[in-house]
């Protein structure tokens, strides 16, 4: 499958490393403006940064002979079957790149956006085949990190999701399904945290150090084994039900659960305790589950405990 990648920015070098890594022929298109020094200059910086990360990613950098490094001349373009869009998140130039776009690649190609700023109707509206327009979003950096967030909407084609999400899943990556939602998922709940974060700090609550060693130390290694959801269901519903109506009361409407808690709540939907909350769970498998769960837990900490102290900067402190 050819892939093609247009903006050579951190994102598109990033996006192209992992499909180079896993064996796929890439085109990476610079669509700035440049003149031809420039172009070259810019060709020959690229080439070698991608060489250096798969040099450190798998000990050689072989898989550059499938890279092919173009511009808005690039006839490759016409050949490929997905097209990531990595421009800046800029709305006149992604329309105007899409436009160009459209012209540019075959009618059966699936155009993704990599934008974490427009939602996927905003940029459907500027291809010509709306159908065929899905948002992934990667998290930085692109080559490491798993997830990616496919956003569709009501218009979007089943088959250009599962095109996508069945190429991302080969060559390693873990795409989850959203619709067309500001935030998508992990934007719109890392905001939370790191807002309520900068709060504790405001208020005097903790310094930065002592606050970003909790998450490391706890809700990090938590959150990896156990996603939100179905960390509710494994303590209880009713603990959130209640924890919420207390921190509601003392630091805001910001902590008032919502009403699907409540309704949990009063439906007996509490969790493992009930055997159905945000999950259904086999009350025979549960004892297997917990085991299951438990030694995820210890062997993610016999990874990171060793290293939760390394490293630290000092904290600024409010007289500085």
């Amino acid at each position: 499958m050819s892939i093609a990648v247009v903006g050579a920015g951190r994102m598109g070098e990033g996006i192209a490393l992992t499909f180079l890594g896993a064996g796929h022929p890439v085109l990476l298109a610079d669509v700035k403006d440049r003149t031809e020094d420039e172009r070259q200059a810019r060709r020959e910086e690229v080439r070698t940064r991608l060489a250096d990360r798969l040099r450190a990613m798998f000990g050689h950098a072989d898989a550059l002979e499938k890279l092919t490094l173009g511009d808005r001349t690039a006839k490759e373009l016409a050949d490929a079957t997905v097209v990531f869009e990595a421009v800046p998140e800029v709305m006149d130039v992604k329309r105007e790149v899409f436009g160009w776009l459209s012209g540019q690649v075959s009618e059966s190609a699936v155009l993704a956006s990599t934008t974490s700023t427009f939602l996927v109707t905003q940029i459907a509206e500027l291809a010509g085949h709306p159908e065929r327009v899905v948002n992934a979003h990667w998290l930085n950096p692109a080559e490491l990190m798993p997830l990616v967030e496919v956003s569709r909407s009501d218009d979007t084609d089943p088959a250009a999701v599962e095109t996508l999400t069945t190429l991302l899943r080969e060559i390693g990556k873990v795409p989850v399904v959203c619709g067309p939602a500001a935030g998508y998922i992990v934007p719109r709940l890392q905001a939370l945290l790191m807002n309520e974060a900068a709060r504790m700090v405001e208020e005097g609550v903790a310094d930065a150090a002592d606050i970003d060693l909790a998450v490391r130390a706890g809700l990090g290694p938590r959150f990896s084994v156990l996603g939100p959801l179905e960390f509710i269901d494994w303590g209880g519903g009713d603990i959130l039900y209640y924890a919420s109506r207390y921190l509601s009361g003392e630091l805001g409407e910001r902590f008032q659960a919502p009403e699907i808690v409540q309704r949990n709540m009063t439906e007996h939907r509490r969790g493992l305790q009930d055997g159905e909350g945000f999950y259904r769970f086999d009350p025979a498998g549960v004892p297997g589950y917990r085991a299951a769960r438990i030694q995820e837990f210890e062997e993610i900490f016999k990874l990171r405990e060793p290293h939760l102290h390394d490293g630290t900067p000092i904290p600024v402190q409010d007289n500085e």
